[in-house]
């Protein structure tokens, strides 16, 4: 695919899938303009406007943001899902609202869910709960702001570093299990996920889509 003349707006961390995906649009020759936490707070929506009148146009917008609420019923704050909700699933209404007039019709959105809205597991009730409003909310802004598409990118597990935080034994023992019982026998990449995105921003017959790269996990 070609990114020829695109401007490539890229939301998140510097490292794991945002990098990923800044590289691959890059490669495939777009103009890549990265938002890290000190360009946008994606919860402020004063924050998002700002971002949106300072670059004045856009062609894509891909969102990588979270804030992952990890925990039970039993030990999950109020501050942590709100946070959550807020990152993952309010926050691309308004990116919709600031960012699409900037937009050709031909532009898009991608957003990153994940697959724990499809695969229930004990500790990722917040987690799965925002993924799953998250496609929900793809499906209404698709509808909502055609021509310009909207989709979403799945993820699975994938060895980004954010399972660094388990120590190293207990990611290791994670990652091989996952790796042992997930159709595609492996833990996935942040390039696998950065082809995806690439594949979204490229399929102009495409919205309103949730594409699950995640080695089959929900399956089993």
């Amino acid at each position: 695919m070609s990114l020829e003349n695109r401007t490539v707006l890229v939301i998140g961390r510097s490292s794991g899938i945002a990098h990923a995906v800044v590289e691959a649009a890059t490669k495939a020759g777009a103009t890549v303009v990265v938002a890290g936490r000190d360009e946008v707070d994606v919860t402020d929506e004063a924050s998002i406007a700002a971002l949106a009148a300072r670059l004045g146009h856009v062609d894509h917008v891909v969102s990588t943001a979270s804030a992952r609420a990890r925990g039970t019923v039993e030990t999950l704050t109020r501050e942590a899902v709100l946070a959550s909700f807020g990152v993952k699933a309010i926050a691309p209404i308004f990116l919709a609202r600031h960012f699409a007039p900037l937009m050709p019709a031909d532009g898009s959105f991608v957003f990153l869910s994940g697959a724990s809205a499809r695969k229930v597991m004990p500790g990722m009730l917040a987690v799965g709960g925002t993924n799953a409003a998250l496609d929900a909310i793809v499906r209404g802004l698709a509808v909502e702001l055609a021509p310009i598409r909207v989709n979403a990118v799945s993820p699975g597990t994938i060895d980004t570093g954010a399972y660094d935080a388990l120590g190293p034994e207990t990611k290791a023992t994670l990652f091989a299990t996952r790796s042992a019982t997930n159709p595609a026998r492996r833990i996935g990449a942040p390039e696998d996920i950065a082809r995806a995105v690439l594949f979204a921003l490229d399929s102009t017959f495409m919205t309103g889509a949730s594409l699950g790269i995640d080695g089959g996990e929900p399956l089993v």
